[in-house]
This record gives C-alpha cells, structure tokens and sequence, in this order.
C-alpha cells in the first residue's frame, strides 16, 4: 500500500527540484530546447522600439557632414610613447591606446582591455576606419597578462588582434560564448576564461576580477538577426590591493547601477563610454542612445556605481556615430560638477598617454 505513495512522492520531488532549477536560472540566460541559447539585458532598462529600422544611406550621408578635426595634441607622437613606456615600466599606471583600449599595468600585471590593432572596425577592410593610428604595434606591446574582451562588436573585439597577439600564454576572460575565437588561435585552453555576470576569478595574490552587467547587447554579422545576443557582454571590475578599477562594458542608462554601487562601490576610477550617442535623425531622439550613454548620462551612471574618478573612453578614434568628434569630452568635462565631480576628477586621456596610477588614484 505504501508503493504507490512512494513512486508519488519521487516524481514529485524530481518535478519540484526542476521547476526550482528553473526558478534559479538567471534572467539574462535566454534558454531553447533545455540548452543556454541568448541573452538579454536586467529588467527595467530602456528598450529598443521594436519598429526601429537602420538606414545605412542617412547614415553615410550625415557622417559625410562631419569635420574630422581635432588638436595635434590629441595623439602622443609614437616615438615619445615608446621613451615613456620605457621610463615607466617600473611604475603602475594607465595607457590610453584608442577607443577603449587600454593598457593598466598594477605592479608586476599589466592588463589590455578591447583592443583592437586594425586600422578599420569590421572584417576585412569593411567597418568604420580609424582616423587616427595606434601609438603601437602589436610588437611593440610590453608583456601583457591579461586579456579582457567586453563584448563581440567590432570595434571592441577584433579575431585579427587575437590570432595575430604576440603574448598566447596571457589569461583571457570574456563573457560567456566567446572563448572559442581564442582556443581557435593558439592560446591554451585553461587559459581562456568564459564567465557569467558576478563570476569572480583571482588572478594572483593581488589582483582579482569580476565580470558585472551592463546594458548593452552582442551581434558579429551586421545582415540578419541570426547571430544576436548568442554571445554576452559584460563589465569588468577590478580589485588591486585595496583598490577597485571599474573598466565598463559599452553601456547605455539602467537602473541597476545603484544595485551595482550598493554591492560594490565604492569604487576608485572607472573606464566609461562618452561617445557613439547621437543617431539622430535616423533615431528621432538627438543625443539618446539605448546603448550607448552620452557623456552626461555617464557621469550619472557612475555616480550611481560610487566612482570616484571617470576616464572618458570610447571617443575620438573613428567616426561610429553623428555627434561632432570633438564633442564628448568637452560636455565631459563641461558637466562634470552638475554630477558631484569636480573638473579634474572627469579625466580625458590623450591617445598614447601614460598616467601613474598613484596620480589617479589618490
């Protein structure tokens, strides 16, 4: 008699323990056929308008409206930021290489964040050019142990950089589905880290990194919607010592960085996008981006995140929207105290400058 209320009792629990398993998935995990297949962004961030449609002929023809002029100042000559990295290579600091390439190098671990090495954003010789060059070559690159990948678009993660790398045996972490483009080019496989948003992974006895959200999205090929969000993207938040670095993931407004402030902040310096916002009049909204913040709603974000000092990045490298070139660190900066900054707390780099971390970090 008590068969059946044992068979009852087993099904039961093996039902209960998958609706809870289901219950614990994360909510960016997008799941088809019982398989991880997509992600998505937290809840309440802005959404794109379904109806929306790219027209890559207002797009062409408003770029050719933009004046690509900024001040010779802008780029460090290459031969002076060779002398630099030299007089520096005993020193941790941050080296600006373009867009949201960097180089941080905290004691003995130098870390690149995004690079790219092309002098084009795009397979081949297709994608948004550069108007300026890298301060450096792939060659000319000092040692790096680690590897960070933000996302897959192009002008953050580029294959011809990975194969073409000089440093394989560097760790890599990048969001989850993207360590197969290194695997397929040389780097070892207990080298590359995938990681999920809040994994946290120690590199060694003073450096730890964990990966946070972001609101943004993913996709490799620009025709169809076949390979969007199969790929996540993600921030990167840096512990050094008693210190924490922030290096954001391209990212738009969302609520969850007062979350993220709570958990985390606060939190010394910050890498943060002031470029790429204005889509207008392909967009009928001028200065909005859903994922990409202008440099106000930067400033607003990281304050949100207890930050202490904003790098602006993601500027004045190539043209991949319609805002004037030399716009963002000028609103940068012009609003930094609107946002409880003072001026030199908005920090711009110049492409090829070396700061020490102790003079901004302080």
């Amino acid at each position: 008699m008590y068969r059946p209320l044992i068979i009852y009792c087993i099904i039961s629990s093996f039902f209960i323990s998958n609706l809870l398993a289901m219950d614990q998935k994360p909510y960016h995990h997008i799941y088809k056929d019982g398989k991880l297949f997509a992600f998505r962004n937290l809840e309440g961030g802005p959404k794109r308008d379904p109806n929306f449609k790219w027209n890559w002929k207002v797009f062409r023809e408003e770029k050719k409206k933009l004046e690509i002029n900024y001040p010779p100042e802008h780029v460090i000559n290459k031969q002076t930021v060779l002398k630099n990295l030299q007089k520096h290579k005993s020193d941790s600091y941050v080296m600006w290489l373009d867009h949201a390439s960097f180089l941080i190098k905290l004691g003995e671990t130098t870390i690149i964040t995004d690079p790219v090495f092309e002098n084009n954003y795009g397979p081949l010789w297709f994608g948004p050019k550069k108007y300026v060059e890298s301060p450096l070559t792939l060659k000319q690159l000092p040692k790096i142990d680690v590897f960070l990948g933000s996302h897959n678009h192009y002008d953050h993660f580029s294959v011809r950089t990975i194969k073409n790398f000089p440093y394989k045996k560097t760790k890599v972490l990048v969001p989850l589905k993207l360590g197969k483009y290194f695997t397929k080019n040389g780097y070892k496989k207990e080298n590359v880290k995938e990681m999920d948003w809040f994994d946290k992974i120690k590199i060694n006895d003073e450096i730890s990194i964990t990966m946070l959200p972001a609101q943004h999205w993913s996709k490799r090929w620009i025709w169809g919607d076949g390979n969007t969000n199969r790929s996540l993207w993600g921030s990167f938040l840096i512990e050094y010592k008693n210190k924490k670095i922030f290096f954001a993931c391209d990212t738009g407004p969302a609520p969850f960085y007062k979350e993220l402030g709570k958990k985390f902040g606060p939190i010394d310096l910050a890498f943060g996008n002031i470029g790429a916002y204005n889509f207008y009049p392909i967009i009928p909204i001028k200065d909005r981006s859903v994922f990409h913040t202008n440099p106000e709603e930067l400033l607003s974000l990281m304050k949100d995140l207890k930050v202490k000092k904003v790098v602006g990045m993601h500027w004045g490298t190539a043209i991949l929207s319609l805002e004037p070139i030399w716009e963002p660190p000028i609103r940068f900066k012009a609003n930094a105290e609107k946002f409880g900054y003072k001026k030199e707390e908005a920090i711009i780099f110049k492409i090829g400058e070396i700061k020490k971390l102790d003079n901004l970090i302080n």
